[in-house]
């Protein structure tokens, strides 16, 4: 069944964690898991403390040169009839700062976030589309 854009966002406000799709100018895809916040049309995710293997990270630079992005949430189940995914398409751009609301909304929603707020830098996505699908 086709969620509605309502739904959508819905499920994805509730989502603990979401895969952040990015795209190099040569089109070459990459994907990683990321934590965020959902505010209005928005998604905002904080570049933090946890351990990488570099500070030059592929989904920035990707976004800095083609900043159209997807992420999707999902739910999986032996027993397929609640298996769900809900996805926002938009465009993403990096920012060194954020209101002070959103890196508060991340640590209400992550308890690691409020013993080390992030930094960032702050990736921030203007979703245009929510879309889903649900097998119930």
């Amino acid at each position: 069944m086709k969620l509605t854009a309502r739904q959508a966002r819905a499920r994805f406000i509730d989502a603990r964690v979401a895969r952040l799709a990015t795209a190099a100018a040569n089109g070459q895809p990459h994907l990683v898991p990321f934590t965020f916040i959902v505010s209005g049309t928005t998604i905002v995710h904080a570049i933090d403390h946890k351990p990488k293997t570099s500070t030059d990270l592929k989904r920035l630079r990707n976004i800095a040169e083609n900043g159209h992005v997807a992420a999707l949430v999902d739910e999986y189940s032996d027993d397929w009839t609640q298996l769900w995914w809900a996805r926002a398409d938009g465009n993403a751009d990096i920012r060194d700062e954020v209101e002070p609301a959103a890196a508060e909304l991340l640590g209400l929603k992550y308890s690691q976030y409020q013993q080390r707020p992030p930094a960032g830098p702050w990736v921030v996505i203007r979703v245009d589309r929510w879309s889903g699908w649900s097998a119930a």
